[in-house]
């Protein structure tokens, strides 16, 4: 049996959502954030010494790292759902698009976040953050003018990884001039596996209310 180790409101949720979709039975330990704080509960430490989840056990396996975990997931569980075939075109697309979530379009909504609360102390360095934002979306609005989802037609966990950035988006009220990424994440929203996943993991600030 997969452990998911879950906090509230985190980046484990979309771990939840795959597990779902792949049909997969897990069992779920539940991790709050401080009320005041936001902060992660000093137990999720003993999990994982980062103090962050998501963090999954699979037997003696233990991995951290959303994008790390789909890949895991799929590999070992997916029987061929969810990606492309391996030797395909598709599928260096789908990896693309698995490290893009993290490792480029997720900064500038964080900075755009946190430098916020700066106030004017924080206003120099909005027109690059803006700027930034405005080329993350604009690439993943016009990759997803060629279909439902990132890879034309077909759903793949490459969605589950990159949600964040549209719902991300959205509640920051940078979507309105994305229509093809505002289309995405109605649509993604409204799948099974999604709603099941939410009513799983409880609070989740970016999913709809």
């Amino acid at each position: 049996m997969i452990i998911v180790h879950h906090l509230n409101n985190s980046r484990s949720q979309r771990i939840l959502w795959l597990l779902e979709e792949l049909s997969i039975p897990y069992e779920l330990k539940r991790y709050q954030r401080d009320p005041k704080t936001n902060l992660a509960p000093p137990e999720l430490k003993a999990v994982n010494a980062l103090g962050k989840s998501p963090v999954i056990e699979d037997g003696a396996t233990k991995l951290i790292e959303s994008g790390a975990i789909i890949d895991y997931l799929i590999r070992r569980h997916g029987d061929g759902r969810l990606q492309p075939e391996p030797s395909s075109a598709d599928y260096d697309q789908y990896v693309q698009w698995l490290h893009f979530a993290e490792g480029s379009a997720m900064l500038p909504l964080l900075l755009n976040l946190y430098v916020g609360r700066l106030g004017d102390a924080g206003a120099p360095l909005q027109p690059r953050i803006q700027s930034e934002i405005a080329n993350y979306l604009g690439y993943l609005d016009t990759a997803l003018s060629q279909g439902d989802y990132l890879l034309g037609s077909e759903f793949s966990a490459a969605d589950i990884q990159m949600s964040f950035i549209g719902e991300i988006a959205r509640a920051q009220g940078k979507i309105s001039s994305y229509p093809n990424v505002a289309a995405w994440v109605e649509r993604f929203q409204k799948r099974t596996a999604y709603q099941a996943a939410l009513r799983t993991g409880g609070q989740y600030d970016f999913a709809p209310h």
